[in-house]
């Protein structure tokens, strides 16, 4: 099969499976999700992506429909169907099927979609160019949901000043991209904001932490200001399809690329952690 579809139990390619009306993700966006990237039929940090996908339906009262170890087997049996090679695994749950109501309807079980479909990371040598605006949205970023129009207003915003992306806000305090973390580099360290409330914890985030640390690179978790930013050495973000990308332009200014050494060995790192990668 060229991808994909699950809903409830029913599998087929996306382009033939159908949702009912009422699936509450239509009325209200009440849902959670997360992606996960897979290579050979192995998928990445998929424990990880699972993990947060419980914990976001958990914070918005949405009952899980089977357990963890379910689900993954679920996932993996349905890769099985699908040609391997480069794949994103996209997971969404929504509230259930009701009549309109804003209240939560009693009684009514969890919708689970999956979507397989043919996917590749981001090239490791592409920049990005940005643009800063006011992070409007509302003050639970660190939940998964599905309410994401501010995102894709901002994304568009950018498209539309010919940047590829959007960085967010909030006063001076930068707090991440339309669809990614950001990070700085600084005198030889990276600085990371913490996971509050306001930005996504991403699973990117937290391995290339890892990674980071494990190459003897210092990291500082502290929020950062847009003016630390334009002055940083290096800007770069990271996200499940592109785990380590270099912004070179802000706000149509070029950034000062100014640890080139470090960065590399960061970015190659993280690429190299992708390609072995193993469940």
């Amino acid at each position: 099969m060229k991808n994909l579809g699950y809903y409830n139990g029913k599998i087929d390619i996306i382009e033939n499976i159908t949702v009912p009306m009422n699936d509450r993700v239509c009325y209200f966006g009440d849902g959670v999700y997360d992606v996960a990237m897979a290579r050979g039929g192995k998928p990445y940090l998929l424990e990880r992506h699972l993990d947060r996908l419980y914990t976001s339906a958990a914070l918005v009262r949405i009952g899980m429909p089977m357990e963890k170890a379910e689900l993954e087997k679920l996932i993996f049996g349905l890769m099985a169907k699908v040609d391997t090679g480069d794949l994103m695994i996209y997971i969404q749950v929504t509230r259930g099927t009701a009549e309109r109501n804003h209240a939560f309807p009693k009684g009514v079980p969890a919708n689970l979609w999956i979507t397989l479909t043919p996917k590749t990371l981001a090239a490791q040598d592409d920049g990005i160019t940005v643009i800063t605006l006011d992070d409007t949205r509302y003050l639970h970023c660190n939940i998964k949901t599905l309410n994401l129009l501010p995102n894709c207003m901002a994304e568009q915003f950018a498209k539309d000043a010919g940047c590829d992306t959007a960085v967010f806000h909030r006063g001076d305090r930068v707090t991440e991209t339309a669809h990614a973390n950001i990070h700085i580099i600084k005198d030889g360290r990276i600085i990371t904001a913490p996971t509050d409330n306001l930005i996504l914890p991403g699973i990117a985030r937290g391995r290339m932490i890892e990674i980071a640390e494990s190459l003897g690179i210092h990291v500082e978790i502290r929020p950062f200001t847009t003016e630390e930013m334009t002055e940083a050495d290096e800007v770069f973000t990271t996200s499940t399809t592109a785990p380590c990308r270099r912004v070179v332009e802000i706000n149509k200014s070029a950034t000062r690329m100014a640890d080139k050494a470090l960065f590399a060995k960061l970015q190659g790192a993280i690429y190299a952690d992708y390609l072995n990668t193993s469940r």
